[in-house]
């Protein structure tokens, strides 16, 4: 066991507010898990809409006491949308005291730059040494290959008073309250990753396994693991079983983030993935973000007691 990770302490509450997903619904109803941002506020329906993108972020907060901590986790891929629902919410981006980047893609690091200008000061960043890859591609059908824009620099990061924190391992944040998984170990046979995502290498074009892909999890005191994804592209599956692994914690209480299951590619492993979930039984099941239509249908037809579905504003208690 890695000995840093024996040092993950309990929590005795979570919260999770969405700041930015795919979908948004100001109609949505609260639930023991989730409370939904107010439709009117003093008697008046507001002339401004939270909005929504193809992008994740979610601000977390980890409480035990009198002790409190709370870090971001993505930044959404627009400049725009984060900053625009953290207004629109009333939060307080000062109280962040770290930020984690799942991984290099640009929906999950877009607004990195204007945030950390909001806040006025430096801020240290967890993020894995391949989100600095610099050439990576998607792979389409006919053979083309669409370039992915660089958003993470180096020299921008250091400018704009980023501490850079490189780990491809486990990791603690927030006093040792909130896991930073590094790279996940892959040992699902279902789950293979994005087999059209490529990359640069020394002059040559290899496959990207997006190594940097990583996940939080935090222990909630007698309930077990909350284990949040950015995108998953390890797979969901394989996220769990590694929090699982360097925690040493068996029981999943919830799992919250993008599951990546959209698409004609990852449709066919939604059954599997469905069945281990069964095993793990967590009591709750938050989708988010690149899980896709299909996929959020399914959990919520099979999981009608633990799914809750996601909407930017959402506060999720844990």
């Amino acid at each position: 066991m890695n000995e840093v990770i024996d040092r993950l302490k309990e929590v005795e509450s979570v919260e999770v507010v969405t700041v930015m997903d795919n979908y948004v619904d100001v109609l949505l109803r609260n639930s023991p898990v989730a409370t939904r941002p107010p439709l009117a506020m003093g008697g008046e329906i507001p002339d401004d809409a939270l909005l929504a993108e193809h992008g994740l972020s979610l601000l977390v907060t980890v409480k035990s006491g009198e002790e409190s901590h709370t870090i971001l986790f993505d930044c959404g891929y627009t400049k725009v949308g984060v900053l625009h629902n953290v207004g629109i919410l009333g939060l307080d981006l000062g109280q962040i005291e770290a930020i984690v980047i799942s991984h290099g893609h640009m929906d999950h690091t877009g607004a990195l730059y204007p945030i950390v200008k909001s806040l006025g000061k430096s801020i240290p960043l967890t993020v894995h040494p391949d989100a600095f890859i610099a050439q990576r591609f998607f792979g389409l059908d006919d053979g083309r290959k669409l370039r992915f824009p660089q958003t993470l620099i180096r020299k921008d990061m250091e400018s704009a008073g980023i501490q850079i924190a490189e780990k491809s391992s486990p990791s603690l944040l927030a006093q040792g309250m909130i896991l930073v998984t590094g790279e996940v170990e892959r040992v699902t046979e279902f789950e293979k990753g994005l087999p059209n995502a490529s990359l640069e290498r020394d002059g040559k074009i290899e496959p990207d396994p997006i190594r940097d892909d990583q996940a939080l999890a935090i222990n909630l005191k007698e309930k077990g693991l909350v284990v949040i994804s950015g995108c998953a592209h390890s797979g969901i599956i394989n996220t769990v079983f590694y929090a699982k692994k360097i925690t040493g914690i068996d029981r999943i209480h919830a799992v919250l983030g993008g599951f990546h299951l959209s698409g004609p590619v990852f449709e066919p492993i939604i059954e599997k993935t469905i069945t281990e979930f069964k095993k793990i039984k967590p009591e709750v099941i938050i989708p988010m973000h690149c899980t896709g239509w299909e996929a959020i249908k399914r959990f919520s037809e099979e999981f009608p007691s633990s799914f809750t579905l996601s909407s930017v504003g959402t506060k999720i208690n844990l």
